[in-house]
């Protein structure tokens, strides 16, 4: 499955910006001296290797089933997505905590501070850019959803990923901005260090906050109630069925569902009713599920594929 032009855009955008903003603060943490900007500098390369990491995976993602792996490599930006979160608490977090200790012991003397307010306001208008594209488009699929519950419910990795990265950004920023006004006010460089570990903070709940939705993918979530729910709907409606078994999906990618599904069909109709029925299922299904790749029925008697669950709860 070919990722969504929407989705690619957004993260696009966001290493086309994040690239900019990171040369303009190293230029300035390397004439100013100060950890705040430091820590921001390291901040923006991180997120602008995310990117594109998230851009590779999507491309991975993308590859048509083969022997090797005949479901697909969907899965993959699942796992990308999982090791942006792991650079950022690792490299992100870690160099500004460290900065920030650093600076606390060893205060050093921020020169050309107005050099840093240039950078920050530069740095806020790159990445309110990039923020505004990734939550229209976030916005766009949350439809009548809160946002929390919309990215709960998310399966595509890429829009709140950086959404997240964004919105990290720009509480940096402003972080940042705070500690190098304090700093020039009392005329203490211990604010500009406090800003750095405030940003090393930030950074460590992002990762936290990506990690644990990227885990929730990447070892397998089912489809929405909604679409299990109208699966079972169709399923129903079918009379040569006796009962439903068993409904399990599986999400392979955002857009890649796998469908199981355990009938016990009537026995008084044919193995070649049997095999119609089935046939006609997958076509409603499919036409109405497009998402749903890959379809698996068997038919199978009731009391023996309760007896069959009972033996692996009874073995487990």
């Amino acid at each position: 499955m070919k990722p969504k032009s929407g989705s690619k855009w957004v993260v696009v955008a966001a290493l086309v910006g994040n690239g900019l903003i990171a040369v303009t603060k190293m230029f300035a943490s390397a004439v100013t001296g100060s950890s705040a900007m430091l820590s921001e500098a390291v901040h923006s390369i991180v997120d602008t290797g995310n990117q594109g990491l998230l851009l590779w995976g999507m491309k991975r993602s993308s590859k048509p089933a083969d022997e090797r792996h005949p479901f697909g490599y969907g899965m993959e930006l699942y796992f990308w997505t999982f090791v942006v979160a792991i650079l950022i608490f690792a490299i992100g977090a870690g160099v500004s905590l460290y900065e920030g200790f650093t600076k606390i012991n060893s205060p050093r003397e921020i020169q050309h501070i107005y050099i840093n307010y240039i950078v920050l306001g530069v740095a806020m208008i790159f990445e309110g850019f990039a923020w505004t594209v990734a939550f229209l488009e976030f916005r766009k699929y949350k439809g009548k959803m809160s946002y929390f519950k919309a990215m709960q419910a998310s399966k595509d990795p890429t829009v709140f990923t950086v959404l997240f990265e964004d919105s990290a950004a720009m509480l940096g920023l402003i972080a940042a901005f705070i500690g190098l006004l304090l700093t020039q006010w009392l005329g203490h460089a211990l604010f500009d260090a406090l800003a750095s570990i405030v940003i090393g903070i930030i950074l460590s709940c992002t990762a936290m906050l990506l990690a644990y939705e990227s885990k929730g993918l990447l070892i397998g979530e089912a489809a929405s109630r909604e679409v299990v729910s109208g699966i079972r709907l169709i399923l129903s409606k079918e009379t040569d069925i006796l009962s439903i078994n068993e409904i399990l999906t599986m999400h392979m990618g955002p857009e890649d569902v796998l469908l199981n599904i355990s009938l016990d069909f009537h026995d008084n109709i044919s193995a070649g009713d049997v095999e119609r029925t089935i046939t006609q299922l997958e076509s409603r299904i499919k036409a109405k599920y497009p998402q749903i790749a890959r379809i698996f029925i068997e038919a199978q008697n009731r009391i023996a594929h309760l007896r069959n669950i009972a033996n692996e709860n009874g073995n487990l």
